[in-house]
């Protein structure tokens, strides 16, 4: 029987070439020296924990007073990552927080005499509090930009821009961003796949999309860093940008074109997926972390909690449960956001799960799979919130050390670590699947040293959380 597509879309590999060749020759060594001789720390205020997702050696923060602030600023390493969780809140809550971050920013810069510059770092499927982020962290900033760089380009997770669409990877077939069920989020939905356009919709026509420069995948690959260095130089006035990029070879030409821009007094406010962070901290790629790297305690269960109702989480979770022996509940959540029954909802689930745990069971918490909403956007972010603030009363409850927690979706994980879990720094050591993070839990947190994996929810093949629940079965005494 032939697949019928959920969506309308073109083959990824005939997109791919019909499109001119990649620009010749290694830009990476070259990155790296603009990044090492401009001493500017790069900060990425990230909107949930996902954003890590190719990065590795670098520190993040869920505090940014201006002391934390400050023994960043002076660390030997070229970027680290401050976690926001703003999407999970109110567009006037998330504006709050980018305000407080770049005045805090601005004090900590000035105590120890060192220039950074500022990631907004959101979903590379378009939702987020876009413009309003980048609005509130301009003025606290107290810095003229010459424009505002718009890049979601991340091929980790199949989003890639060509001709100034962005386009969402299904099965090999490229679909228009608007036409997937991102786009139909209730908090942040949106109409537009042309990049362009889609700045015109957000900001409710005040930046018309003719008003919108696109650098194209022509200008890079026939042009080059240079043609990018001609474009951005012509910048003033907060111009737009939105760049078009396939491969991380596109991005690299572009972000060496910006890099020279910069160096020539050009300043830039970035709104970017993860794979940008990679390429402008200069930070080389790493293999996939192993087993044997992770270091894990071979007798302790893994504790595995999934949130997130995406579909792609929602057939992942299915794999897990039929392909695996991990210990299930379930989680109601007509219970969860009831006053009447969450306390006994909560009550039951930490019981069975801190059971397996203390029997060395992996244990795994979901959320029922049927979306529970309200009309406005503000409505549907409070539900969401009330889900996830469950699930760390769940955690709070379980007295079993696990010895390792896989998270599910970016609201479920920054809860987790920040209220559960207490994390104030952790390390992110690199990616046990591409698009997934683990990080190694600082010393002020409820389990020191603690291996937390950052699941995103629409990242991995449908088999791809079953496959690293029987990896890490494995434990520490294999180099698998």
């Amino acid at each position: 029987m032939k697949e019928v597509r959920k969506y309308q879309g073109i083959a990824r590999e005939k997109a791919f070439e019909d499109l001119p060749p990649e620009w010749p020759g290694e830009l990476l060594p070259e990155i790296k020296s603009y990044v090492s001789s401009s001493g500017r720390k790069l900060v990425v205020l990230d909107d949930d924990p996902t954003g890590t997702q190719t990065v590795h050696g670098v520190c993040l923060l869920t505090d940014w007073t201006v002391e934390t602030l400050e023994t960043q600023l002076s660390s030997d390493k070229p970027a680290f990552y401050i976690l926001t969780n703003s999407r999970s809140f109110t567009l006037d809550a998330a504006q709050s927080i980018n305000s407080e971050i770049g005045r805090n920013l601005v004090e900590a810069a000035r105590r120890v005499k060192c220039q950074f510059e500022v990631v907004s770092r959101s979903d590379s499927t378009l939702r987020g509090h876009f413009p309003g982020e980048l609005d509130a962290l301009e003025k606290a900033l107290e810095k003229d930009f010459d424009g505002r760089i718009i890049m979601p380009f991340f091929p980790e997770g199949g989003r890639y821009t060509i001709d100034g669409i962005h386009y969402v990877d299904e099965g090999g077939w490229l679909i228009p961003a608007a036409e997937t069920e991102f786009a139909k989020d209730h908090a942040f939905g949106y109409r537009s796949s042309d990049l362009c356009r889609w700045v015109e919709e957000k900001t409710g026509g005040r930046i018309s999309a003719d008003d919108v420069t696109l650098v194209s995948i022509r200008d890079l690959r026939e042009g080059g860093p240079e043609r990018v260095l001609t474009i951005l130089s012509q910048f003033k006035h907060n111009r737009v940008c939105v760049v078009d990029s396939v491969s991380y070879r596109d991005l690299e030409v572009f972000i060496l074109g910006l890099l020279k821009a910069e160096e020539k007094g050009k300043n830039f406010l970035y709104r970017t997926a993860a794979s940008f962070v990679q390429v402008r901290s200069g930070l080389t790629p790493r293999p996939l972390l192993t087993v044997k790297e992770l270091n894990l305690p071979d007798a302790a269960g893994g504790l595995i909690v999934v949130g997130s109702y995406v579909p792609r989480t929602s057939e992942q979770l299915d794999k897990l449960l039929s392909k695996t022996g991990t210990i299930r509940a379930e989680v109601g959540v007509p219970a969860l956001i009831d006053d009447n029954l969450r306390e006994g909802e909560i009550e039951r689930v930490a019981q069975k799960i801190d059971s397996a745990l203390s029997d060395g069971k992996d244990a795994v918490i979901y959320t029922s799979r049927e979306l529970v909403m309200e009309k406005d956007a503000a409505g549907s972010l409070a539900i969401g919130k009330s889900i996830s603030m469950g699930l760390v009363d769940i955690l709070n409850k379980i007295s079993s050390t696990p010895g390792y927690i896989l998270s599910k979706g970016g609201i479920t994980s920054s809860d987790l670590a920040t209220v559960a879990l207490g994390v104030k720094q952790a390390m992110v050591c690199g990616q046990i699947l591409p698009g997934v993070p683990v990080w190694k839990l600082g010393k002020e947190s409820r389990y020191p040293g603690l291996m937390y994996i950052v699941f995103p929810g629409n990242v991995g093949d449908s088999n791809a959380l079953a496959d690293i629940i029987e990896r890490l079965k494995i434990r520490s005494n294999t180099g698998s």
